[in-house]
């Protein structure tokens, strides 16, 4: 199973939200699973262990049951040795596809003529 960043948010000349790609995004949590701790042959403990988090915390994260948070971007970053913000941008870019899915309903902002 491949993972990628595909779906792209953009902002049009209009200033418009605009979403690139119907994909959900790949959950952060997901990508640890099936790209780091699965080909490593960690348990869910031993990785929570290695991580110094709880197992709960952990194991509802690599479910998708709880947004990534900051620190454990870090956590994970430093475990890995790569960037918080790669982490961070899995999971902004998931939080954005399903506020835009959303659709909430808005007026523009203009100028207010005086």
């Amino acid at each position: 199973m491949q993972y990628s960043l595909i779906t792209m948010i953009t902002i049009s000349l209009k200033g418009e939200f605009t979403m690139i790609g119907k994909r959900k995004p790949t959950h952060p949590g997901e990508v640890l699973s099936e790209d780091v701790i699965k080909p490593l042959g960690l348990t869910v403990t031993e990785a929570a262990k290695r991580l110094r988090v709880t197992r709960k915390t952990l194991s509802t994260l690599l479910n998708g049951k709880a947004s990534l948070s900051p620190g454990m971007a870090v956590r994970i970053a430093k475990a890995t040795k790569t960037s918080p913000e790669t982490w961070l941008y899995m999971q902004a870019k998931l939080d954005l596809w399903i506020a835009a899915k959303k659709s909430p309903k808005v007026q523009e902002l203009k100028a207010i003529a005086v």
